[in-house]
């Protein structure tokens, strides 16, 4: 896909309250754009009094003024600056003349008028130009009145590489810098997976790293299980390397029925020879091609390349299910959950989807959808821009076509009722929670906090947020324990540093009545990072002072929830993590009743209202100790309305025995099968997964910042022999003491230190 075409330096005006504007055009008009406009309320808000009303009038018509009469973008901006509503128009002047008609707004249209303050403008030089900005816009400022694609995450692809003798099969996200061959785009991570794992059976490619492919001196399981030819030790010829190369790039572009035809004849010629075991090899070949045309669902005859989009709403609530169909195949399907005011139609939530959709995304040249959308030929115009080639985008009324974009609405009717299911469950449970708490009504923000670290080492401490609509992976937070006065393995010190912080910011940030003002600790803890192979439980508060990592048996499958940031300390992100993988909903329904989404790709139902950032329950792993050190933060701050609960575990560790511990209550136990304990455990194995992936990320990024040349006595010469000896960094950490003995060139004394280094480091 090219880049897009530079656009010229915009004309940026600014409308200020001290100057006057000129009478208004009413003859030149034009009616309001409420294709994109919301609010994230579910409920009707009042519309607001005249009062408002005029005053937010009157702010629009001073900026008219400064309002440019060609294409470009505008925002309204509330009192407090933030950003209400970004919208295109042909002539901005015009558009936003049509905001001070004193009458015939809807209720949306009048809120949103009566909470601007001012406005800005930005003039572009066509009105493509304008949709492609305002797509930009509204994803990057994310306004209350827009409708808002929850999606920051770029597709997986298969990259099949050219930039090394035997090429590598391998899944790839991001800028496409290294050289080779990209196929996708795929829905999600797990269909990668797959269709990687068929085409290893099928094609014998490598998949290993480079540096790993050139330490080998015997060839790997994968070549033992035939998923690779091993060209890494000569048990391929490079020349039937390169064959079998040529034929996965064929097979990936479209050849598929070819190479298939192919391989039956050579199969067949195979046994004609008695060359059984060739010709079995052939066979299982030709099974795993098979595999991955069958698990792709229809394959349309018709359609080369195209992305189907069908919308469907129930429940104000609103779904938009995309197929992706590349070289005659079909690479899966995704389901997006928009934010959008109930009252918007279908055609409507679709048309402001599509501008998001693809502000960052490649786009094919065939568009297919369930409805067709009010400015269609713009969109397909800006689009072809951006591209570089033409794009068509249809509502297909009949044949193959239709039937693609049926088969994508049926999806998209499922999904959503799926999802407004469990969300119905999870009221409930959220519902039981407060009785069983004493709370005033159903938490819509619960906060869990753990800690995690070995013998005191890279303590980490975890916060993850749930609510109505499930996890908020996007505000999952990560401490790296920095006081040097808590003595290694301190879990109470610990816990009092992480809420200390958490809450001394959110002081600042969200002050509210009942919480106090003094308090200056540090930061809030930055972004959760996680590496998305650290599932698993965490360790706990009751258990971490002995150092160990204890494992999470309730994580519900198909739920299993994590981040997709590098792993990084406190500060090496610059904001937030978008919520990249599913804000599972969290239901007490058994494994058998609930979908299985792509637990990496799929977004959550959106918030039925906005947040406060103030949690309305907190759970903190532990017993009394935990649950006591917490109050003490709290009362120093001077916060006295956020309830707190310690979660101690049961007797042995045994799940459904927990005591929990509320301050001036006597500690209890729920009933083994209740289902708000099983909610409870799920909250907290969350939490323990999200505090012991922080801190293996934590622990891994310092093993490798320091590497073997922090060891004494490990020079260039004896790091290649170990890393020729085991193959990785992580194989030297978990060698034995005799195993390091026996690479050539390391000593006793060396292996001994090296053996230390990794298994009673001291605390640092």
């Amino acid at each position: 896909m090219t880049g897009r075409r530079p656009i010229d330096p915009p004309e940026v005006a600014f409308a200020r309250d001290d100057q006057a504007a000129p009478a208004p055009e009413s003859d030149e008009m034009e009616a309001a754009d409420e294709a994109g406009l919301l609010i994230l309320d579910a409920t009707e808000a009042p519309p607001p009094g005249a009062e408002s009303l005029a005053s937010g009038r009157d702010a629009i018509i001073r900026a008219v003024k400064h309002a440019p009469a060609g294409p470009g973008v505008y925002r309204m901006i509330a009192a407090d600056s933030s950003v209400l509503y970004v919208g295109k128009a042909k002539s901005i002047r015009k558009r936003v003349l049509s905001y001070t008609r004193p009458v015939g707004h809807t209720n949306r249209i009048a809120r949103m008028i009566a909470a601007t303050a001012s406005m800005e403008f930005v003039s572009t030089r066509t009105e493509p130009e304008a949709l492609l900005l305002e797509a930009n816009l509204v994803k990057q400022l994310k306004p209350r009145f827009n409708v808002l694609l929850r999606d920051d995450k770029s597709f997986p692809y298969i990259l099949i590489t050219a930039d090394h003798e035997a090429p590598q099969i391998t899944k790839h996200r991001g800028a496409r810098n290294r050289p080779g061959d990209y196929y996708g785009p795929f829905a999600s991570v797990w269909a990668v997976d797959r269709t990687i794992n068929a085409l290893e059976r099928a094609f014998l490619l490598r998949s290993c790293s480079d540096s790993y492919y050139e330490n080998r001196t015997r060839p790997c399981l994968l070549h033992q299980i035939k998923r690779c030819a091993g060209p890494c030790t000569g048990e391929v010829s490079p020349a039937d390397y390169a064959q079998l190369v040529r034929e996965a790039r064929a097979f990936l572009s479209g050849r598929s029925r070819a190479i298939k035809e192919e391989l039956a004849l050579e199969m067949e010629a195979a046994s004609q020879e008695l060359e059984f075991e060739r010709a079995a090899r052939l066979r299982d070949r030709l099974a795993a091609l098979s595999a991955v045309q069958g698990s792709q669902g229809i394959n349309p005859r018709g359609v080369e390349e195209a992305d189907v989009f069908a919308c469907h709403q129930q429940g104000g609530a609103t779904c938009v299910e995309v197929f992706f169909f590349r070289t005659g195949q079909n690479w899966g399907n995704r389901a997006y959950y928009p934010r959008a005011d109930r009252s918007l139609s279908e055609a409507e939530v679709l048309g402001a989807f599509l501008g998001q959709f693809y502000e960052d995304k490649p786009c094919p040249r065939l568009i297919l959808l369930s409805h067709k959308v009010e400015e269609q030929g713009l969109l397909a115009e800006a689009l072809s821009e951006k591209t570089g080639h033409r794009i068509e985008i249809a509502a297909p009324q009949r044949g193959e076509k239709r039937d693609l974009v049926d088969h994508a609405l049926q999806n998209a009717r499922e999904a959503l009722a799926r999802t407004l299911a469990e969300s119905a469950t999870q009221t409930k449970l959220l519902e039981g929670v407060a009785a069983t708490f004493g709370l005033k009504a159903p938490p819509r923000r619960i906060e869990v906090y753990d800690n995690s670290h070995i013998m005191g080492t890279n303590a980490v401490g975890g916060m993850i947020v749930a609510g109505p609509e499930g996890f908020r992976k996007s505000q999952y937070r990560k401490f790296n324990i920095k006081s040097a006065d808590i003595v290694p393995g301190d879990d109470f010190g610990m816990m009092r540093e992480v809420l200390r912080r958490r809450f001394s910011r959110l002081l600042k940030e969200a002050p509210r009545e009942g919480a106090g003002e003094e308090g200056a600790g540090e930061g809030e803890g930055e972004p959760g990072v996680l590496e998305p192979d650290a599932a698993g439980g965490g360790t706990g508060a009751a258990g971490a002072a002995q150092g160990a990592e204890t494992a999470s048996p309730h994580v519900m499958p198909g739920l299993v929830p994590g981040t997709h940031a590098e792993p990084g300390d406190d500060g090496d992100l610059a904001g937030p993590v978008a919520p990249t993988q599913p804000e599972a909903v969290l239901s007490s329904a058994g494994p058998e009743d609930l979908p299985r989404p792509d637990p990496e790709e799929a977004d959550a139902l959106p918030d039925a209202t906005e947040a406060s950032p103030w949690p309305d329950l907190v759970l903190i792993d532990g017993g009394l100790g935990q649950l006591n050190a917490a109050r003490t933060v709290l009362d120093e701050l001077g916060i006295t309305d956020v309830p707190l609960v310690g979660i101690a575990k049961g007797l042995d560790r045994e799940a459904g025995r927990e005591q929990f511990f509320l301050p001036g209550r006597t500690p209890f136990r729920m009933e083994p099968r209740d289902p708000v304990l099983y909610f409870i455990q799920r909250l907290r194995d969350e939490a323990h997964r999200f505090a012991i992936g922080s801190h293996r990320a934590r622990r891994k990024k310092d093993i490798t910042e320091a590497g073997l040349q922090a060891i004494a006595g490990v020079g260039p010469t004896r790091k290649r022999a170990l890393l020729r000896h085991f193959g990785t960094l992580k194989a030297i950490e978990r060698a034995s003491l005799a195993d390091l003995e026996q690479v050539a060139g390391i000593n006793a004394a060396t292996a001994k230190a090296v053996y230390d280094y990794f298994h009673e480091r001291p605390p640092g």
